[in-house]
């Protein structure tokens, strides 16, 4: 019991776990019995990312109108979640003047050849004459509106609601000391503004995605004069039909953000900023282009080679990619085998150790949660390698339902990995990796099979390599801990370089999977789609397994 105001520090200590180990740093759950619970509905702000410059309050149904340095940062955050905010900016220097240069949203959804701009390499909102304003560096929503003006008078007396209070007339009475020409309605860049178009090509709205805290960072790329609104529609869903407040937060431009946006592990997870893998250090030395995936950047393609060059190379010679945000999840305990038999198409007490099997994972329905790989290490130890999330959290329910003796760990952020494709890739890692006398080398390592070893010698950085891939090419992948990635790296690519060993970009490995026939989440299945109607029918055994399995009866129905 605490006597007086702490700030308690807990700490969930955990050491580096080998590729061929299984423990992971697992979480723990602290719970806090408050004498004076907090007021239901009072709302908590984030912990600002940095000291701040501002620090403004934007009241529900009103606009705020401040100043910002160019390379200062500009945090946009709904304060009690679905509320959207309507932003504006001007070039401060062409303001003086009497200019009025604001950020242009046709302009900027021509240049960045999206809806809106995202973090990474097309993240620049643009002035009417293609001056770039500002940049997003953050954002922990995705969802935002670049089409609709800001609301204004016409909607709601349209609506039946004349003179209702809205953003471009509040907009009008803030900026009116700089001089600047009212509008009926201002182009704003709606953030968190839930829209899109349907089939029909028509424009609809639903209730924002944003969540309590939820932002947006900026940084500007001038000095500029902004405004912010706190929209006040109460008539319709764009503000969860109950306006409420916006923050803005302004960060000095000493500070380094790298660049995010957010994942969610599930729909009611907290929001983790985008990674960087083990081997981004070495990858963002060889492009910029960068993708979000699964929470981390990973790479479209590579500076000086592009798809088509990344997808020969790998077809003639051989191709490193980084799939680290592949999810991994430790199975371990007397009745692994029995989790991972119910719960996968598979027949896992085939399975011997040392040995891979590709295969699905499916709902009663026979709609495939994931497809993935399983690595039998020991008896009672397995490793499995999906695509997302959802098909570990499905083996620890199904373990906790069933009463299993047996441990589900995440170990994703412990365990990245390459993949060394095509013809040459046998013989750059020959001279790269050293193996036990009791695993199987480079050379005599079968298919899907793996290897407990190491970088260099017996002395050299752990790693578990496995004969795998997703090109259709010879092929494997090596697992290493991400400290150690930039030096497992090094070694390949010493090796592999003068091999013609080229870097490898999601865009052209989609080629070389969708030749080979392997199919992807999003692209070839969904959870409606069943193994058989995927492709992949080899991955259902129903003649030879005998073991009950989910998804079986739906499956064997057809």
């Amino acid at each position: 019991t605490a006597t007086a105001d702490v700030v308690c520090v807990i700490g969930v200590t955990g050491g580096k776990m080998l590729p061929h180990e299984q423990n992971p740093p697992t979480d723990i759950i602290a719970f806090v019995h408050r004498t004076a619970p907090p007021v239901p509905g009072l709302e908590v702000l984030p912990t600002p990312l940095a000291d701040q410059n501002q620090d403004l309050r934007i009241d529900a149904a009103t606009a705020r109108v401040y100043e910002v340095k160019a390379g200062e940062f500009i945090q946009v955050i709904d304060v009690e979640g679905r509320e959207c905010s309507d932003f504006q900016c001007f070039d401060a220097a062409r303001l003086d003047g009497g200019v009025e240069a604001a950020l242009d949203a046709t302009i900027t959804r021509s240049l960045m050849g999206a809806s809106y701009p995202m973090p990474g390499l097309f993240a620049k909102y643009y002035s009417l004459d293609f001056q770039p304003m500002v940049e997003v560096v953050h954002d922990t929503v995705g969802r935002h509106d670049t089409f609709n003006t800001a609301c204004n008078p016409k909607y709601y007396e349209d609506m039946g609601y004349p003179g209702h209070v809205n953003c471009s007339e509040n907009f009008n009475r803030v900026l009116a000391p700089y001089d600047i020409a009212p509008r009926r309605g201002w182009e704003a860049i709606n953030f968190f503004y839930n829209t899109n178009l349907d089939d029909a090509n028509q424009l609809y709205f639903e209730e924002p995605w944003s969540r309590p805290g939820d932002y947006v960072l900026l940084r500007a790329l001038t000095d500029l004069v902004c405004v912010s609104s706190a929209c006040p529609c109460d008539i319709d869903a764009a503000n969860g039909w109950q306006p409420t407040d916006i923050h803005v937060r302004v960060y000095p431009a000493t500070n380094t953000f790298k660049k995010a946006t957010a994942f969610r592990m599930s729909t009611d997870s907290d929001p983790e900023l985008t990674k960087e893998t083990g081997f981004h250090a070495r990858t963002s030395e060889l492009t910029r282009n960068f993708t979000e995936y699964a929470g981390y950047w990973l790479a479209n393609s590579y500076t000086n080679h592009g798809p088509l060059d990344e997808y020969w190379a790998t077809r003639q010679k051989a191709g490193i990619i980084d799939l680290s945000p592949l999810r991994k999840y430790e199975v371990v305990g007397p009745d692994a085998e029995l989790l991972l038999q119910t719960c996968v198409t598979r027949n896992v007490r085939k399975l011997a150790v040392g040995q891979v099997v590709y295969t699905a994972m499916c709902y009663d329905t026979g709609g495939m949660i994931d497809d993935g790989t399983i690595y039998r290490l020991a008896q009672d130890n397995f490793r499995w390698i999906g695509g997302s999330d959802s098909s570990g959290l499905w083996l620890r329910k199904q373990a906790q339902e069933m009463g299993l003796h047996v441990w589900v760990r995440d170990a994703t952020d412990q365990l990245h990995n390459v993949q060394v494709q095509g013809p040459l890739s046998r013989e750059i890692l020959s001279e790269v990796i050293w193996t036990r006398p009791d695993q199987a080398s480079i050379d005599e390592l079968g298919w899907f099979r793996l290897s407990v070893a190491r970088i260099g010698d017996e002395h050299g950085i752990p790693i578990v390599v496995s004969r795998t891939g997703y090109t259709g090419e010879l092929g494997f992948e090596v697992f290493c801990h991400p400290s150690d990635a930039p030096e497992v790296w090094d070694a390949i690519w010493a090796v592999g370089r003068p091999k013609g060993l080229t870097p490898l970009g999601l865009e052209a490995l989609d080629m070389l999977r969708i030749e080979a026939g392997l199919i992807f989440a999003g692209s070839e299945f969904n959870d409606q789609t069943t193994p058989l109607e995927a492709g992949i029918g080899f991955t259902v055994p129903i003649k030879t397994k005998e073991d009950d399995f989910i998804g079986r009866d739906a499956l064997v129905r057809g």
